[in-house]
């Protein structure tokens, strides 16, 4: 929930253009938490699509959001969690593939608010991140990934039309691709290996 959704939900409440029904219905959903010490504002509740129930729950300092938790199918589990910077800007936003609540992967938006790129941990553990996606404008372009979990890539993808091109793997842990599986289509036509120190392949194999 940006600046502006919480914007929205104060003028709606203030002014006529809203009708009675629908500013009781976000005066009973947006619920303001108070620290009883400093008086200051530290969380705030919203009804996200406006049927009546609270599916919005934003931590908030003072007037600045700092994390928004979201139930947007409202199945009683959350599925969208927003992150915000220290000047309340939007920084990356988490969501659940395993939809169990808990995040494990954070998109981040490029300068033109499109996805640039995707970190994924296994573990749902944001310190444990062990994929790494990058994104243009037509999708999905390459991907990294630490399969043995020792904090370093050892896997590398390259993608076109949504479809694996090439994928590498690093197999004596030292931090370059040993073998090279090329792609067309579906169909796998080429494996490299024997790379030498320029990480250029010596072993070629054509598969027909």
């Amino acid at each position: 929930m940006k600046k502006a959704l919480l914007l929205l939900a104060v003028v709606c409440l203030s002014v006529p253009a809203c009708s009675d029904p629908e500013k009781q219905q976000l005066k009973k959903t947006t619920l303001p938490t108070y620290d009883k010490t400093t008086g200051k504002l530290k969380e705030l509740t919203f009804d996200q699509n406006k049927n009546g129930k609270i599916d919005t729950w934003t931590d908030m300092d003072g007037a600045r959001p700092v994390l928004t938790r979201m139930d947007r199918n409202e199945d009683g589990k959350l599925d969208r969690w927003e992150y915000y910077s220290a000047q309340g800007q939007l920084e990356k936003v988490g969501f659940s593939r395993k939809d169990d609540a808990k995040p494990d992967a954070w998109a981040f938006a490029g300068a033109d608010g499109t996805i640039e790129r995707i970190e994924i941990s296994s573990t749902a553990d944001v310190n444990k991140i062990d994929r790494w996606e990058r994104y243009d404008a037509t999708g999905l372009v390459r991907a990294e990934e630490d399969t043995n979990a020792d904090g370093r890539a050892d896997k590398w993808e390259t993608y076109e039309g949504g479809a694996v091109t090439s994928a590498a793997f690093d197999e004596n842990g030292d931090g370059r691709p040993d073998r090279r599986l090329t792609y067309q289509g579906s169909a796998l036509v080429l494996i490299e290996t024997e790379p030498d120190g320029a990480g250029n392949f010596a072993k070629r194999v054509n598969v027909k």
